[in-house]
């Protein structure tokens, strides 16, 4: 038995209280219905994983512009906002909380999911290299996005807003600003994507300013203590890069420390391939930055996960495939039992196979 666990103790993030230090990354899976709506196989999907500490919703895209993969949810309509009140009504009564990843892709879009058929937006015109998918889940090459116009920039932000405060009418327990892994906002602060040469570009403050504005807007409109951020420093997908990945993330973790958020979301990918999207360092480094509660995720074990918590290096753990294969991950780490394995052909797409047929552990 591991009740002990530094992974089982509650924690607090902002308001928002945790019965245990395991979060549910967020995890695209490319199961939403006709217009982007949450359905009710993704109710029950949510149910089964209720009993982490906090559920972080899959990425779901703030406008419909903002969509770059099949069948990912939205939180823009009336029939949106009401698919996901069933997913948040589901987990709040198996004693779960929860909360939506507010997500903007920009380039890594295409025009068939565009309205109008329309170029994806950026803040630069640099196309990714390489291929990515369409509407129809196909592969295309990805496309030169069009640079967004500093006009637009006060509307992006003001639906981040109203993303976030359709969140809360949805049931959710705050929001998750995802600020990483190569989508809009990660676009604007690295300076591989970001070649602009007005107050959005060139400084560190002019790359980090949407993000800034983002924040300020979405913590005034639905509270701090219910608003979370993701970011990625060392993440080089999606074509994503920087001249001097620590000099900018030190940067906006220290920015962002004059915020009182609920929590501070750090995703490794990249840090095992160092120098991929830039010079090295050590994430662990960032701690030290930040006076809040810090989230931790990447290829994290029980026992990875534990010591990450007990060295001081983060206050939660976020595991993103063990609970895809594991809905009851929490009681298996109590009881030291083996985890599922996941079966990676099922994770886009689909039906309930690899999806919500994962079995419990029944000793």
């Amino acid at each position: 038995m591991s009740s002990n666990s530094a992974l089982l103790q509650p924690i607090t993030l902002g308001q928002i209280s945790l019965a245990n230090r395991m979060v549910m990354a967020p995890l695209t899976r490319c199961r939403a219905g006709e217009g982007n709506v949450p359905t009710d196989l993704m109710v029950e999907y949510y149910r089964q994983r209720a009993s982490a500490g906090l559920i972080i919703s899959e990425a779901t895209q703030i406008m419909p512009e903002g969509q770059g993969y099949p069948s990912t949810p939205g939180i823009h309509s009336a029939e949106q906002i009401a698919g996901w009140k069933k997913i948040t009504s589901a987990v709040h009564a198996a004693g779960g909380k929860m909360v939506l990843q507010l997500w903007h892709v920009g380039r890594v879009s295409h025009s068939s999911f565009q309205p109008g058929g329309k170029l994806p937006v950026a803040p630069s015109a640099i196309a990714i290299a390489g291929e990515g998918r369409t509407a129809d889940f196909s592969k295309a090459p990805y496309e030169t996005p069009r640079a967004l116009e500093l006009a637009e920039l006060p509307g992006i932000v003001a639906t981040y807003v109203q993303a976030a405060k359709n969140a809360i009418e949805a049931g959710f327990d705050g929001v998750e600003i995802h600020a990483a892994n190569g989508y809009l906002l990660d676009e604007f602060l690295r300076d591989g994507t970001n070649h602009r040469d007005d107050a959005y570009g060139g400084s560190l403050e002019n790359r980090f300013r949407l993000i800034r504005e983002v924040v300020e807007a979405v913590t005034a409109a639905v509270g701090a203590d219910r608003t979370g951020i993701r970011i990625s420093p060392l993440q080089p997908a999606n074509g994503m890069s920087d001249s001097n990945p620590w000099s900018t993330f030190s940067y906006v973790v220290k920015e962002l420390a004059a915020y009182p958020l609920a929590y501070l979301h750090v995703a490794g990918m990249g840090s095992d391939q160092p120098g991929a999207a830039g010079p090295h360092f050590d994430l662990n480094d960032l701690r030290p930055l930040w006076p809040g509660k810090l989230m931790v995720n990447y290829h994290y074990t029980q026992a990875s996960g534990e010591a990450a918590i007990a060295e001081g290096h983060a206050d939660a753990v976020a595991y993103g495939v063990p609970f895809i294969a594991n809905p009851d991950l929490v009681n298996r780490i109590r009881l030291d039992a083996p985890w599922n394995e996941a079966d990676a052909s099922t994770f886009y797409g689909g039906d309930s196979k690899g999806y919500t047929d994962y079995p419990i552990y029944s000793g």
